[in-house]
């Protein structure tokens, strides 16, 4: 399988809870606090407020594939709360989540898999980015989403580098998921 020239890594952080909207059927009603990409075909980091989110849905657009965690059920949801494009059917997307949960059987957070694989694990919770929005640490916030778009890339090289990755099981035994990619 070849490479494809951008791809484009996604994560997007909430200004509420699905509590504080009505629950997780209301993911659009939301709100994105920060949303954080990395394009290989520049490069960069880039970093979108609510106010700029018209530009994250655009670099969505043009990107090759777009790869994160839990972004078919979750960030797309989200980000469709401010555009009418159908995300899912709309832009190649490889949801390592997904794709995991297809292999075992069940679902594995991304730390699980990072800490396994890599020896690295996430700096924060999604609820401490909540917590830091209503305190207006959008800094906090970028760093915090930045990481996991690290993580997340860092996550996918190893498994398409080695078609595998690890996590510990209940039990704390290293095991091993092939992957694909």
């Amino acid at each position: 399988m070849t490479t494809p020239k951008n791809i484009v890594y996604f994560d997007l952080e909430t200004q509420r809870t699905a509590n504080d909207v009505g629950g997780w059927d209301k993911k659009r009603d939301m709100g994105m606090s920060v949303g954080v990409t990395y394009s290989t075909a520049t490069g960069e980091y880039s970093i979108f407020s609510e106010k700029t989110v018209d530009g994250l849905v655009d670099q969505l657009r043009r990107a090759d594939l777009v790869v994160g965690y839990n972004i078919l059920h979750f960030d797309y949801e989200v980000l469709m709360g401010y555009t009418v494009l159908d995300l899912p059917s709309q832009l190649l997307t490889l949801d390592l989540l997904v794709d995991i949960e297809a292999a075992l059987g069940h679902k594995l957070k991304l730390e699980a898999l990072a800490q396994a694989t890599l020896g690295v694990g996430k700096t924060a919770e999604g609820l401490d980015a909540i917590k830091w929005w209503r305190q207006g640490k959008l800094r906090e916030i970028a760093e915090y989403c930045c990481y996991d778009v690290k993580v997340t890339k860092l996550v996918h090289e190893h498994g398409r580098q080695n078609g595998e990755l690890f996590y510990n099981d209940r039990f704390s035994n290293k095991q091993r998921v092939e992957v694909k990619w």
